[in-house]
């Protein structure tokens, strides 16, 4: 849910807008295990809390969390078909999506005072970011107009049939970003049988795995960071141990 309004529809120039003016690197971390959504939740707006004070840097977290369902803040009910997995609360814009293993989510807690202050340029660049990892693979992945997120076609499918490979979803408060994208890299694609994903009905899912490309998570991860790089600045290394808070249990929300 974004509070700020948006800008008029313009060319985003990453390399004016996006990046920080100061260089400062961005802090990239990588947990090794699947993270409780709840703790994932706490975690990043702790931190986001912590970059509006000036007391944080700015983070990448990426992550797996284990099969649940999110619902976002234009959730439709009647979207969730089933509970097979755990449902939480989100808090971000957005309807039912799908996380587990095998897809790659990328949190990302950014401070757009230095970053122009223009929340569409940031989803188009985000959107931009999965694109050129897409392409580094040999997916040719776009946005779809209407649609937020970065679709395949497929025409082996059906005419003007898209199937959605990464998920966007971005909560902005106090001009600090969190929540982030979702790439579907090798998950059991069946498990999005249980929502309607996004509250789309005439479209699919789909995944590197789908498509033929078979990858693993650590050479995604590179090819991720660089291209993070290319349109947000530096990164530097940092510990995901330290971003998570302590004494925060998986607690489901229905």
């Amino acid at each position: 849910m974004v509070s700020e309004a948006l800008t008029a529809p313009q060319a985003c120039d990453s390399a004016s807008k996006l990046r920080r003016a100061d260089s400062r690197p961005v802090e990239w971390m990588i947990s090794s295990t699947p993270v409780p959504y709840p703790m994932a939740l706490a975690a990043m707006r702790d931190r986001a809390a912590a970059i509006a004070a000036g007391t944080a840097d700015e983070a990448v977290w990426l992550l797996e969390h284990p099969p649940l369902y999110t619902a976002g803040t234009s959730a439709v009910a009647a979207d969730l078909l089933t509970d097979r997995f755990p449902v939480f609360e989100a808090g971000r814009g957005g309807q039912y999506t799908y996380h587990g293993p095998g897809q790659r989510v990328a949190y990302l807690m950014l401070d757009l005072r230095e970053r122009g202050r223009d929340i569409r340029c940031l989803v188009q660049g985000l959107e931009g970011w999965v694109i050129d990892t897409l392409a580094a693979h040999n997916i040719v992945g776009d946005r779809s107009e209407g649609r937020i997120g970065v679709w395949v076609k497929r025409p082996d499918k059906g005419a003007d049939r898209e199937d959605k490979i990464a998920a966007l979803g971005v909560r902005v408060s106090k001009w600090v970003t969190f929540h982030g994208i979702s790439l579907n890299i090798a998950p059991d694609l069946s498990h999005y049988g249980g929502i309607v994903p996004c509250g789309i009905t005439d479209q699919g899912v789909t995944s590197f795995e789908d498509l033929g490309q078979l990858v693993s998570m650590p050479e995604v991860d590179m090819v991720l960071r660089a291209q993070f790089e290319r349109r947000f600045g530096p990164t530097r290394d940092g510990s995901a141990e330290e971003l998570v808070p302590e004494g925060i249990t998986d607690q489901v929300v229905t």
